[in-house]
């Protein structure tokens, strides 16, 4: 079984460097996918109310039997459910359908700022982490814009945001507001939704190495301090997805990847979405 790195966040929380993630996987494929991976040594699983598999995802906690302590869950609250009293509700039915008393993290899952309730429904994180259902509150697709105003408006950093970033789309400035501000940088689609995986500078990196291009990715994530939550329901490449912790790319090899940034976005703007 791989052991892995925590990460320290900025509330004294820890949470594991690779994770889980479970979008796009039914019920029965995200039960699946979470004892397979409690059992390959993960101890952090990603999931989000939209996904429609939060009871998978608690049917597979149940089955794996670890306890309660030893899994880092977060979920989303969705975009339909901002707003103080609304935010309540939504993380109660998530618990619910968790099968939980509390996930570690909570994140609002986009800005909307249409609708401009992401500062009341940051609040009501706070208030959600103050009761003891959540241990620890972020967000997910904010802007620095979006963060500033978190901060401005209500004196809470967030722990972490949770953003799009692979091989082609790096964030750099992004990730340097999250470094000034104290704000863990987390990775979703970390494999580029698997198109970084084909990639020939990738691949020759990969073969220098004896590793697969997905750990190759993975583990520059790593090195650039981020987390990452890898998405898989096949038990192979969920077990190879957590064996990235016994090997370092060099410089050569970081300075390769660096250089296939080319501003390759692959989910919505966080400005304009929905």
């Amino acid at each position: 079984m791989t052991t892995q790195k925590l990460i320290e966040l900025n509330d004294g929380n820890h949470i594991p460097a690779i994770g889980l993630g479970v979008w796009q996987a039914t019920p029965e494929q995200a039960s699946a996918a979470v004892v397979e991976a409690l059992a390959a040594g993960y101890r952090h699983i990603d999931t989000a109310a939209i996904y429609e598999n939060e009871d998978g995802v608690g049917a597979g906690l149940s089955r794996a039997g670890l306890p309660r302590e030893d899994v880092f869950v977060t979920t989303k609250i969705w975009n339909d459910a901002q707003g103080l009293h609304k935010t309540a509700q939504a993380l109660d039915a998530s618990l619910k359908r968790l099968k939980l008393d509390y996930v570690d993290l909570l994140l609002i899952h986009w800005p909307v700022p249409k609708q401009d309730l992401y500062v009341e429904t940051w609040q009501a994180l706070a208030q959600a982490r103050d009761a003891g259902k959540v241990r620890s509150i972020g967000v997910s697709n904010f802007t620095e814009e979006h963060l500033q105003r978190l901060v401005d408006e209500t004196g809470i950093v967030p722990t972490l945001n949770q953003i799009e970033l692979h091989p082609f789309f790096q964030q750099h400035d992004l990730r340097a507001v999250h470094q000034r501000m104290g704000i863990r940088t987390q990775a979703w689609s970390p494999l580029g939704q698997s198109a970084a995986l084909a990639d020939p500078t990738i691949a020759a990196i990969a073969a220098r190495h004896h590793r697969t291009p997905a750990q190759i990715v993975l583990r520059w994530q790593l090195q650039l301090g981020n987390i990452a939550i890898p998405k898989s329901v096949t038990p192979e490449r969920i077990r190879s997805n957590l064996d990235v912790f016994d090997f370092v790319l060099g410089d050569d090899d970081m300075a390769a990847i660096a250089a296939l940034d080319r501003n390759g976005r692959i989910g919505p703007d966080p400005l304009l979405f929905p």
